[in-house]
């Protein structure tokens, strides 16, 4: 099935693409949080080297493992049917690699009171990421590009968008969790920095993904 391939290689490519973006854009909201604070140039050594020996090790390595966990997981499911119950069983055997290589729930304690929460958070949104992919990797027609392959499995950019608001609320639940009681995070240091950061980084990143839908759809 060739075409389960390509599509393999544009949704992977695309989602690559917009790791690297995420990684500037943390940089980014992190050197301009460690500007504003009275004490921040104490810390801020201490925080930039954090921040970017994160993002390009743990970071960079657990996201990629994720991308193509995802990847199998979706490809796995249309090569075996793609029923609940082989759907359940997909989930079951590829969830906890997915959990093992999530950013957020690895810099925060499992003994937290909060932590359960925030693994079903991640649960919730491993679910709606994988049957995103299985529709993306399930198209047949001849597509150029990603944004073919999503107007495809998304007729309307309506429903398109449907989907993605659904993902990135799973996405705000978790930060949610962490803003709620930053005591859950493993961070030693800068704590109340690098969860602003985070939440300006989703917004940041919301408001792209939604001027990326309707580039999408709006200039096919």
């Amino acid at each position: 099935m060739d075409y389960i391939e390509r599509n393999y290689q544009l949704i992977k490519e695309r989602m690559i693409e917009q790791m690297e973006n995420s990684f500037v854009i943390g940089r980014n909201l992190v050197e301009t949080e460690l500007d504003t604070g009275l004490f921040n140039f104490i810390i801020k050594p201490i925080v930039k080297s954090f921040y970017d020996y994160w993002a390009k090790n743990d970071a960079r390595e657990g996201t990629l493992k994720q991308i193509n966990l995802t990847l199998e997981a979706g490809k796995k499911l249309l090569l075996n049917g793609n029923s609940n119950d082989i759907f359940n069983e997909i989930l079951n055997e590829s969830f906890p690699k997915y959990l093992e290589a999530d950013q957020t729930t690895r810099q925060c304690s499992r003994h937290h009171k909060n932590y359960k929460k925030l693994k079903q958070a991640s649960k919730e949104t491993f679910i709606n990421y994988l049957k995103e992919v299985v529709k993306l990797l399930g198209i047949t027609d001849e597509v150029d590009n990603y944004g073919d392959l999503c107007r495809l499995a998304f007729p309307s950019k309506e429903v398109a968008k449907q989907n993605l608001m659904k993902q990135l609320d799973f996405t705000d639940q978790g930060i949610k969790i962490v803003e709620n009681d930053i005591g859950i995070l493993k961070i030693p240091m800068g704590k109340k920095i690098i969860v602003k950061a985070l939440r300006k980084g989703f917004e940041q990143t919301k408001e792209e993904f939604l001027k990326a839908l309707n580039d999408t759809y709006n200039n096919k």
